[in-house]
């Protein structure tokens, strides 16, 4: 049996009354013994007092040890009825001895004290179960170690009358731990609880928490007595604190242990200053326009208010090196004495065995929390880098995806994380999650707003905001900087032939390729349709941007395969340099557009620099220009339709198709405004094209609503005529629209038709073996003969209005037109006088026998619903 188990004084009380005996172990520091079932020891005796004794434990002087001692009477200090017999003597008090008898008034209820050391723990309790506590003890006495028995000194300072006084008079400290000091803060006195509860009181003196600040406080205060609360280790009690000035001392009690209720408190406490702060971190994350702000904000408050010393937010990602999953410490908040951790927490595998067991419960939806100490062996590695010695983490989800995890670390106690703390954290998560799918959706928002959601390139207003960002940098590092236009050659007839969602994967891989091409810190935007634009912020030499844009060219030049099609692209390129011709934003990308033009009319597949000698159109017909390049995808042309009308009958015999183009901001312009510039910069090629299978589309329309038919002409210009697939297109469209070449009549210019009179010949001899009709437009205005004309397959003429409006006011001119008719007769041509808008201009040519007229005095041009009426209406008066 170990030392101190010797040593021990055990303590035993054996009771006799009505009930029989039983032996009561005496541990508590305070006993009441009487009748009544609310005493401490309940004695079966009609002699017994309600409360007949007190029996108090009594600390031995200059020792640990301690005795008892019993009183007669109550707490109040009235006495019993038939008093108290120790040893057969009547007692008010007496200091026990082992072997003591105690008598409560006559012989029916008596008890016996036993007071015994070298008794282990074991033989106690079974002492304790003996129905003959002598016999059992004698037979313990025949071992080798016989008990020893305390004698208690009848003249210790414990057992004499003034402190008999004291103990009797103040019953509330019999529980309770009282300390008694005097006015220079020496203890003069210590109750066995007090000893029992802060054993180094005594030691300690009034540098002890029951005693810090005592003195001042009775100084100070004006109540008397007065209570306050005092925190020992990591219990917390409240005091009673009483001076007596007469008798020159201090007395405190312990009123009540409140440990409980602070820890309830400091929960509750620690519960509002957290839903405070996810509060407060909520309305950070809501209206913080910058994500990150929002999230340091957040977890600072968070930090704070759950008192811990690193609150954290982990990403989950694609490691960039190894493409495997991985997971990276992007927000920390820590407290000031609190080194930063971060470079620890860069590109971790998820499935590494530090971090294993935890993706794999949070991507589940559960929590990590605990000591590190009881974390596998791997985790308490990677916890200890950092100090930490307690941690909590919860999983961030949005829209059922785990992307990374929340997290609280104590770096200064081991902490036991409350239920609260995790589910506060889950709603700080999901606050956090809720604030990273706004901000992805105005990141969203955003780049949809600056970026060509086709190619993903910026768009126009994007490149606006780089272009005037880099115009001051260069201006400040004495740099030059190059705007770039291009437009990708041809590739309206692509888009027109193959469809629009070949066009767009073209436009696409042509994206690709164009910022393969740049430099490091260039931008290349897609500016509308098949434009795009091209930055280069960082000029020393101009072979640098030379360099760039041959790149670009070569770049196009290898084929694309899409969908099973070789597609072939080249482009042409404006350039603009920053100096002081081309000082802001809109002067470079002006500038860089009128050189991109130049760059076609040299042929394209080029690059072309901006000189001031390039700038001879005006801004506004340039900005024309480039409005006109979009006019078809926008649908602003339409085809109206003039009447051509027999001279004699009155009647519609045919219809030509003319072009208008209404400009969303200029209105309607004129044709011979727009028509020069689509002819000059090569739109006129696909524009013709579409007007010719436009009219050909409402020619056979009106065929098969049943109204007579008629012939549709169309204007061919120069280019348009020359072009080598002129004869193969006119096939096409025929075929597609299913109208009879018959119904076509194709109108060249005078000058057209000479300028090579082989070519045209043979052209023209291809499109009348298809049936289509073929007529020569403003005669009359060239350098042409009829003589010359007559080698080429005709069958209409046409006399330009500027001879129709001389007519009655010149008689060489009425001349010429009646030379031009009788002439045009003989060679079987059928003539048309064109611009008719007075009525002796009509009897004229009606005197002179030519059969068709238009013009205003007839019809102005018609759009296609308006047409359809009046040959509608032409065939009911039929």
């Amino acid at each position: 049996m170990p030392g101190n188990e010797w040593e021990k004084i055990r303590h035993l009380l054996v009771i006799q009354d009505l009930q029989g005996s039983r032996t009561i172990p005496l541990h508590e520091a305070t006993y009441s013994l009487g009748r009544h079932r609310e005493n401490s020891i309940v004695l079966r005796s009609p002699s017994v007092s309600r409360q007949h004794a007190i029996l108090l434990r009594v600390t031995l002087p200059e020792t640990d040890q301690y005795g008892f001692r019993i009183i007669d009477g109550n707490f109040t200090g009235k006495g019993s009825t038939n008093g108290l017999l120790v040893n057969g003597n009547k007692r008010l008090s007496h200091n026990l001895n082992h072997g003591d008898v105690i008598v409560f008034g006559d012989h029916q209820a008596q008890a016996k004290y036993y007071a015994i050391s070298n008794l282990s723990e074991k033989a106690f309790s079974e002492s304790c179960e003996a129905e003959d506590l002598s016999d059992f003890l004698l037979e313990q006495a025949n071992s080798a170690n016989p008990f020893q028995t305390l004698v208690v000194d009848p003249d210790f300072e414990g057992a004499s009358d003034a402190a008999l006084a004291r103990l009797a008079s103040f019953p509330e400290m019999l529980p309770n731990p009282i300390i008694e000091i005097d006015f220079q803060g020496t203890i003069t006195y210590l109750n066995p609880a007090a000893a029992r509860k802060f054993p180094d009181l005594k030691k300690v003196g009034n540098k002890h928490p029951i005693l810090i600040g005592l003195l001042n406080e009775v100084k100070n205060r004006k109540i008397n007595p007065f209570e306050r609360e005092v925190k020992v280790d990591q219990e917390y009690f409240e005091q009673c604190v009483h001076c007596l000035p007469e008798s020159d001392l201090i007395r405190t009690s312990i009123i009540r242990d409140i440990t409980a209720q602070k820890q309830v408190e400091e929960e509750l406490h620690q519960r509002d200053r957290l839903l405070q702060a996810v509060a407060e971190a909520a309305n950070y994350l809501l209206v913080e326009m910058n994500y990150e702000i929002g999230i340091d904000k957040a977890l600072a408050v968070l930090g704070e208010a759950a008192r811990v010393d690193r609150a954290y937010l982990f990403s989950n990602h694609t490691h960039s090196i190894t493409e495997e999953m991985a997971v990276s410490l992007q927000f920390e908040w820590t407290r000031s004495h609190i080194e930063p951790s971060r470079h620890h927490w860069q590109n971790q595998p998820d499935q590494c065995a530090k971090l294993a067991r935890w993706h794999t419960a949070l991507a589940q939806g559960q929590s990590i929390s605990g000591l590190t100490r009881e974390f596998p062996a791997d985790e308490r590695e990677l916890l200890s880098q950092n100090g930490i010695q307690s941690l909590l983490l919860v999983p961030l989800r949005l829209e059922d995806k785990f992307w990374g995890y929340l997290g609280l670390a104590d770096c200064s106690t081991e902490r036991h994380w409350s239920k609260h703390e995790e589910s506060t954290l889950l709603t700080m998560a999901a606050s956090i999650s809720g604030a990273r799918q706004r901000q992805q959706v105005e990141e969203k928002i955003r780049f949809q707003a600056l970026h060509d959601l086709l190619t993903g390139l910026p768009n126009r207003l994007l490149f606006d905001e780089l272009l005037d960002k880099a115009l001051p940098n260069a201006i400040r590092n004495q740099d030059s900087l190059a705007v770039m236009f291009l437009d990708l050659d041809r590739f309206k007839i692509i888009n027109d032939t193959l469809g629009h969602t070949l066009g767009d994967r073209l436009l696409q891989e042509v994206a690709q390729r164009l910022k393969e091409s740049l430099r490091g810190g260039d931008t290349v935007a897609r500016w509308g349709g098949d434009e795009f634009t091209i930055l280069l912020p960082h000029v020393r030499y101009i072979e640098e941007v030379a360099q760039v844009a041959q790149r670009i060219l070569q770049a196009l030049e290898d084929v694309f395969y899409l969908d099973g099609h070789e597609l072939y692209v080249s482009a042409s390129l404006g350039i603009a340099l920053l100096d002081e011709h081309s000082p802001d934003a809109e002067t470079l990308i002006q500038h860089a557009d009128a050189a991109l033009y130049y760059a076609k009319d040299e042929g394209r597949n080029n690059y072309q620099f901006y000189t001031t000698t390039l700038c001879t159109k005006n801004p506004e017909l340039l900005t024309l220009e480039k409005s006109l390049r979009y006019a078809l995808e926008r649908e602003e042309l339409t085809v109206y339709y003039q009447p051509r009308v027999n001279i004699n009958t009155g009647q519609i015999t045919g219809m030509e198709a003319l072009l208008r183009w209404q400009h969303p901001d200029m209105g309607l312009v004129a044709p011979s405004v727009f028509i020069p510039l689509a002819e000059e910069s090569g739109l006129i090629i696909p524009i013709g094209e579409w007007v010719l299978r436009t009219a050909c589309t409402q020619n056979k329309t009106w065929q098969n609503a049943g109204l007579p038919p008629l012939t549709i002409a169309v204007n061919l210009s120069p280019k348009q005529f020359r072009q080598p697939k002129l004869v193969a297109t006119v096939a096409k469209i025929l075929a597609e629209t299913g109208l009879n070449p018959n119904c076509l009549e194709l109108e060249i210019t005078e000058t057209t038709a000479i300028e090579d009179l082989d070519f045209t010949r043979t052209v023209l001899q291809y499109l009348e073996q298809m049936g289509v009709h073929l007529s020569i437009d403003d005669f009359g205005t060239g350098h042409s003969s009829l003589s010359r004309l007559q080698l080429l397959p005709l069958h209409n003429l046409k006399i330009d209005k500027s001879f129709i409006q001389e007519l009655t006011k010149d008689a060489k001119v009425a001349h010429i037109v009646k030379a031009i008719v009788t002439l045009a007769r003989s060679l079987g041509l059928r003539l048309t006088a064109e611009g008719v808008e007075k009525q002796e201009e009509l009897d004229f040519l009606k005197s002179i026998h030519c059969e068709d007229v238009q013009g205003f005095l007839f019809y102005r041009p018609l759009s296609a619903e308006k047409a359809t009426e009046i040959l509608q209406n032409e065939q009911i008066t039929l």
